[in-house]
């Protein structure tokens, strides 16, 4: 079965939702998990926290969630090569269950090695996701034939529901978490990740059909007919260097969103004022707005972009546009900062934080299904999942980079925190502006008009992979 003969719902193969399934409950383990893990490490109650200081959580946030986008690289290649995509996909997923059950154990049964399981349970997350993440992604482009205009659209479904688990994770996790323990949370994060497994094993033959079974490296040297791997050609190479130009823009965007798990954390918990009423908002709820404007946004903005036509914008203007928004979200912290005036034991308005968080989530939605998308437009099949997995690593150095600016927040402050990231993002927006017209002339027509060298025959060049 391929994506010509595919049944459809709402004009898509009904493998895309398949996927969207899938990953809606694998992302709702990990933002289940994610929600709590800094408030897990700082906990000083008697509700079971670990007792670490701010600045240590957020050095193994960083060092965590940088290894979750690194091994993708990994997990990339041994599917391209041996394992394929829907193995690879299996294995990540039983391996992040088990990962998340440990963490779940009581620690009745684990004390006095309570730490010890904690690194286990890491230790199986990060290599799991390493084979889960980068395939899951690419299938999403396999369904699609090349050129076929419906491939960002499915992008953008697939994007919101990632989101949707995102949003079911802040709640239930952090409701769970307050209601019954940390352990209680994370068990919710396994139990998540057992339903993502169930519904790829049930329905994906049915949906996917061979898609995702053949290492893509050996299925490219099959068609080919040839016994050896085939020289990059010029156009080939001029994409994977848009792929690497925008991935280091990628990495500021995602150093200043990704303090949502870190620093704004640790700031919604301790220093915004969480009431209504008489009643507390937990802190770990604030990590759903995120994916709530984005349920809420996306496919207006999915609309908008249509009904541009020509005008739509490239690429990287969108990813300027996602910096200016990150900036924007910033100004929003400074803004709570500065109603702190320097006294920490003041509490700022949580609107601040909405606010930031809904000018985050417009830039998210103009760089990451976009970007997404990208990836499976620009690399050749023989390395689509090491380059999506490659597009990651921009997220494993942004994230550990988001964890050591937030753990110097006791020495700078929020202010400057804030406001550096701020500016950061505006300058590198106005960078993307300056070089938008080299990028797209160097993908050879992936998007819009194509240039005048692509329609001239391309011979390979003496550089291999």
């Amino acid at each position: 079965m391929n994506a010509n003969t595919q049944a459809t719902w709402l004009g898509h193969p009904r493998g895309l939702f398949l996927l969207c399934g899938t990953e809606l409950w694998e992302r709702f383990s990990f933002y289940a998990m994610r929600a709590i893990l800094v408030l897990y490490l700082t906990d000083k109650t008697i509700n079971g926290g670990l007792g670490w200081t701010t600045q240590d959580a957020l050095n193994l946030y960083g060092i965590y969630t940088g290894l979750v986008y690194l091994t993708p690289v990994l997990g990339g290649w041994l599917a391209d090569n041996f394992l394929g995509q829907r193995r690879s996909i299996i294995i990540g997923g039983a391996l992040m269950a088990i990962g998340q059950f440990t963490l779940a154990l009581p620690n009745s049964i684990i004390d006095p090695y309570e730490l010890h399981a904690f690194y286990v349970g890491l230790a199986f997350l990060i290599i799991g996701n390493g084979l889960f993440k980068p395939n899951i992604s690419t299938m999403v482009g396999h369904l699609y034939n090349e050129g076929d205009n419906r491939r960002d659209g499915a992008f953008t479904i697939f994007y919101m529901g990632i989101n949707l688990g995102s949003l079911l994770a802040g709640i239930i996790a952090g409701t769970a978490s307050t209601e019954y323990g940390w352990k209680a949370g994370f068990l919710c994060a396994g139990i998540g990740m057992l339903l993502s497994l169930v519904i790829q094993l049930v329905f994906a033959n049915k949906y996917l059909g061979s898609i995702g079974i053949e290492p893509a490296a050996k299925k490219q040297l099959r068609e080919s007919g040839s016994l050896e791997k085939q020289p990059l050609t010029k156009i080939e190479r001029d994409r994977l260097k848009v792929i690497v130009v925008m991935s280091m823009f990628v990495i500021i965007f995602w150093a200043g969103f990704e303090q949502a798990g870190g620093l704004m954390n640790i700031y919604s918990q301790e220093y915004t004022d969480r009431m209504i009423g008489a009643f507390e908002i937990p802190a770990a709820w604030f990590q759903s707005l995120n994916p709530f404007f984005i349920i809420l946004i996306a496919p207006m903005l999915a609309v908008f972009w249509r009904r541009l036509g020509a005008n739509e914008p490239s690429s990287p203007i969108k990813f300027a546009m996602a910096m200016g928004f990150l900036a924007l979200g910033f100004v929003c912290m400074v803004g709570a900062a500065m109603q702190q005036g320097g006294d920490m034991s003041v509490k700022a308005s949580m609107w601040w934080l909405v606010g930031a968080y809904f000018f985050h989530t417009l830039g998210e939605l103009c760089l990451s299904p976009i970007g997404l998308s990208l990836i499976t437009k620009l690399a050749p099949l023989r390395l689509m999942s090491v380059m999506m997995g490659t597009w990651f690593c921009a997220n494993a150095v942004a994230n550990y980079v988001a964890g050591l600016i937030g753990s110097h927040v006791g020495d700078a402050g929020p202010l400057a925190i804030f406001g550096g990231i701020a500016a950061t993002a505006a300058v590198a927006g106005v960078l993307l502006v300056l070089c938008s017209s080299k990028l797209v002339d160097w993908m050879h027509g992936a998007e819009g008009a194509k240039s005048l060298d692509d329609a001239k025959p391309q011979e390979p060049t003496p550089a291999t992979v």
